[in-house]
């Protein structure tokens, strides 16, 4: 019985479904599957995380300390943790990715900063479900980058002057982030994990993952989208506002600035790393596209620091011809 039938077989036994059709739905950059499952009543979202079955506990307990703060995540209607199975409330198909234009962004992203302001005063959820997004994890995920974007996705062979100052500027962005406060992370607070729901609300998905971790990991990944891009005047008036919202003692604009920008660099190298690895470890495509976007948002960040300098022109000396190419 593959994946999909089981799945089948779980709603028609378990939970009882009957008269309803499954359609698959957009997957996310993991190993789980998401389908719509429409029946008279309505519809739910089933959940198939049967290969990432140890996400299904932190989903389940994270989405009711969310709700319990007042935030839009989906309810958990049935689970079966074993299988791998989760039957969950449908926000319907409005993403933020879909639906963001020019006359509606400014309404859109400040009820997202709203909401994330919320999210990020969430407290300890279960015991050691949410650990902390320390210096050395945050490393690590950057020797990744250089392991599977730089060499196996581009090809490049570093000189050993390249692999040290590649792993003094990851240090440098490492343990910036871990010097700002650390606070509840989503981890992927992003326009293709966030619904507009009914009443002005924000729905929010793909909570799992989530970490204790720097204030502003999640907000540049908001508002330096891999999947969208706006101007970064723009950018930088919603970040304020949102620094403003947030009332952070003895920290000025411009040191939330940085850290939003140094913060930024460390999220979109791992994004990279991400992209290369769907692609040759899963033979995934489709995140390919999004190269070009993340990288220009390095490029353009790492020539403003003096501590970045030196990879910004490594970037624009090695890995611009292949990217174009």
């Amino acid at each position: 019985m593959n994946s999909q039938s089981a799945l089948e077989a779980w709603l028609t036994e378990q939970c009882q479904l009957t008269d309803y059709h499954v359609y698959p739905l957009l997957t996310d950059a993991s190993f789980r599957r998401y389908f719509r499952v429409q029946h008279a009543a309505g519809s739910y979202v089933a959940m198939d995380a049967s290969i990432e079955k140890q996400s299904c506990i932190p989903f389940t307990l994270l989405a009711k300390e969310l709700r319990k703060q007042g935030l839009q995540a989906p309810e958990v209607i049935a689970s079966d943790f074993a299988k791998g199975f989760l039957l969950l409330t449908d926000f319907g198909d409005r993403s933020y990715l879909k639906e963001l234009k020019q006359h509606n962004a400014d309404a859109l992203y400040l009820r997202a900063l709203d909401a994330l302001a919320v999210l990020q005063s969430c407290g300890p959820v279960g015991d050691g479900i949410i650990t902390s997004f320390t210096a050395e994890f945050m490393y690590n995920e950057l020797m990744l980058f250089k392991e599977w974007f730089l060499e196996k996705h581009l090809a490049l062979t570093l000189s050993a002057q390249t692999h040290k100052m590649c792993a003094t500027f990851f240090d440098f962005l490492a343990k910036s982030a871990a010097s700002q406060p650390q606070v509840f992370m989503h981890r992927d607070y992003h326009s293709a994990n966030l619904m507009i729901l009914p009443d002005d609300k924000v729905g929010i998905l793909d909570f799992q993952d989530a970490f204790i971790g720097p204030i502003t990991y999640d907000v540049v990944s908001l508002l330096r989208d891999c999947y969208i891009a706006w101007p970064e005047k723009k950018a930088v008036e919603w970040v304020t506002y949102y620094w403003k919202k947030l009332t952070l003692e003895a920290v000025s604009a411009e040191d939330f600035l940085r850290w939003f920008d140094l913060m930024g660099m460390q999220r979109h190298l791992k994004c990279l790393l991400t992209f290369a690895r769907k692609y040759h470890r899963d033979h995934n495509a489709n995140y390919l596209q999004h190269i070009p976007r993340t990288l220009n948002y390095i490029l353009t960040v790492s020539q403003r620091y003096p501590e970045s300098v030196a990879f910004n022109l490594f970037l624009r000396e090695r890995v611009m011809e292949k990217c174009v190419e």
